[in-house]
């Protein structure tokens, strides 16, 4: 077993180094972003302020409504703008909002004043816009995947709405007058300020979005903006984008870039080498391409508070699978080295994940890391998983079980499913593993439809909280999507939002007994590893500031010096 797995991972160094010798490599992983932090380098504008930057993946929407991804997120972070914005240090910030809002003294009313700004036809914005947005992405004929994920539980009605039972015109959110919102939570939200930033509350415009009908969002013609860039040269399905910066922008003096071409580039050794010939200004790096270039000048790095997991279908197509079997499942949680993964086919600076919320992400008033309650909870141990394997089959009355894991189409993509599917085979004896590696999109609708047994899955967080990880896996979570259900779980997560809402202790508590639930008694989900990112940026690139949670970057501040 030992000389089969570093047969296999030398095999793939190998491989790795044969692309490595033609060329040179991109991305970091199968979501279809990169995170490599900012140069934040001395010196003023002094060349055409251009930036030219490559994606692992299309743009599946831009219906912020309908958007989920990292892609779609870190565009409208950059074209479009809601009450508050993360600035440089990460902290939200006014942007819309005219100053902090009024909170009453419950803690359930906010009053937010708005500042003057416009759309990109010109028009102005207005809370109208505010109500619109919001009560359009709770309708349930919308089809939100975030609409009742971010708003069910935390503001008036939307529970209600959402189940059917109420009308998207009684959410709790109202415009007082054109320039004064109000909004109505059901009980106090201790992050509130951290999902004002975030795209799913950004305001749409009602006029510009029946005009369009059917075609909105359809391509970028079909689109309005009100961020710092207007995107632009988007047919709706392709490989290539632009973003142009935005005069009808309330902040535009601040704006300093003109134009950011954007390519879907899928292939690692194309990236690197457009990267060298200097058509693009940054490059991310896994596997031998970030071995090879660790020294670096312009390299940067960061780790990341995003998880990427095996979601573990209980029920394929409403059929109950082998996966329904607890045993099954911990047999596939522990059955995968993910320290030789991390090491050797990343070897972009990620650690090996043995929890649910990410280390270095969130902290308690006394500034004690959320990790550190539980530690680690379910690590690789081929012995503990050939054990529970075998008390799986025999339960499941079988002696041989096959799966597929849907994956990406990435290259660091598919080396990693190639390795895990190794790693799964070899330590249970009569598994047999399926890879099926698709697009970005098509995985986003084989999930929506739960059509698949095992997926690579990854989630970076929307807000400065572990709730953004505890709550995904509720019974009937829009992003469940795998039939897991246990009512003390959801128990304990609704009595951290509700009545340990505003006892610290308490609700950290409550999430760190849940997340004990999820991995160690009934292994939901099998961690994987939290993202480091390693990419090459070009000296003459100042100020992309990259976030934590909500969309990757922002361009806002970003500038060409010295090129």
């Amino acid at each position: 077993m030992k000389n089969s797995k570093i047969f296999w991972l030398l095999s793939l160094v190998l491989v790795l180094s044969a692309f490595l010798a033609a060329c040179g490599g991109n991305d970091d992983e199968d979501t279809g972003t990169e995170k490599p932090e900012g140069n934040e380098t001395a010196g003023e504008p002094d060349a055409d302020q251009v930036l030219n930057l490559m994606e692992s993946a299309e743009i599946p929407t831009m219906d912020i409504s309908l958007a989920e991804d990292a892609v779609a997120f870190n565009i409208f972070n950059n074209v479009n703008e809601g009450l508050f914005r993360l600035n440089k240090e990460n902290v939200a910030e006014p942007a819309l909002a005219d100053g902090e809002p009024t909170v009453s003294e419950d803690g359930l009313t906010y009053t937010f004043k708005l500042r003057d700004s416009n759309w990109s036809d010109g028009t102005p914005v207005t809370a109208n816009d505010f109500v619109y947005s919001w009560q359009r992405s709770i309708d349930p004929a919308t089809g939100s995947p975030y609409g009742a994920y971010m708003m069910a539980g935390s503001i008036v009605n939307a529970t209600e709405i959402a189940a059917g039972e109420m009308e998207p015109t009684e959410l709790g959110v109202t415009a007082v007058d054109d320039n004064t919102l109000e909004v109505q939570l059901e009980r106090p939200v201790p992050y509130f300020m951290s999902l004002m930033s975030f795209p799913t509350f950004y305001p749409q415009n009602e006029a510009f979005i029946s005009e369009k009908g059917d075609a909105y969002a359809s391509n970028s013609d079909n689109l309005i903006f009100n961020g710092p860039f207007t995107l632009t040269d988007w047919d709706g399905t392709g490989l290539t984008w632009k973003m142009q910066k935005n005069p009808e922008y309330w902040d535009a003096e601040t704006v300093k870039l003109e134009t950011i071409n954007v390519d879907v580039v899928k292939e690692p050794a194309t990236a690197v080498n457009l990267y060298n010939s200097g058509e693009k200004d940054r490059a991310g790096l896994a596997g031998e391409f970030a071995r090879q270039y660790a020294n670096d000048e312009n390299l940067v790095t960061d780790l990341e508070p995003t998880l990427f997991y095996f979601k573990l279908n209980q029920e394929r197509n409403g059929e109950k699978n082998a996966l329904a079997n607890v045993h099954i499942r911990k047999a596939i949680a522990q059955g995968f080295n993910k320290q030789d993964l991390v090491d050797v086919v990343l070897a972009n600076g990620s650690l090996p994940a043995n929890y649910l919320v990410p280390t270095e992400f969130s902290f308690d008033e006394n500034n004690a890391d959320f990790r550190d309650v539980n530690g680690d909870l379910i690590e690789f141990n081929a012995e503990e998983a050939a054990e529970h394997w075998a008390m799986g089959l025999e339960e499941l009355g079988v002696e041989e079980v096959t799966l597929e894991i849907l994956g990406g189409d990435t290259e660091t993509a598919k080396n990693m499913d190639a390795y895990l599917k190794d790693q799964l085979e070899t330590n249970l004896e009569g598994l047999t593993i399926n890879l099926k590696a698709v697009p970005f999109g098509v995985r986003l609708e084989l999930d929506e439809a739960q059509d698949y047994d095992i997926q690579t899955a990854g989630w970076g967080p929307d807000y400065q909280d572990p709730m953004t990880f505890i709550d995904l896996f509720v019974t009937g979570s829009a992003q469940n999507k795998m039939s897991y259900s246990n009512s003390e779980y959801d128990a304990l997560v609704e009595s951290a939002k509700g009545e340990l809402a505003t006892d610290p202790a308490g609700r950290w508590e409550a999430m760190a007994k849940a997340e004990k639930i999820l991995l160690a008694d009934d292994a939901a989900i099998a961690p994987i590893y939290q993202r480091g990112a390693m990419a090459l940026q070009q000296p003459y690139v100042n100020d992309i500031i990259k976030h934590p949670f909500g969309g990757d970057f922002s361009y806002k501040w970003a500038y060409i010096s010295g090129k």
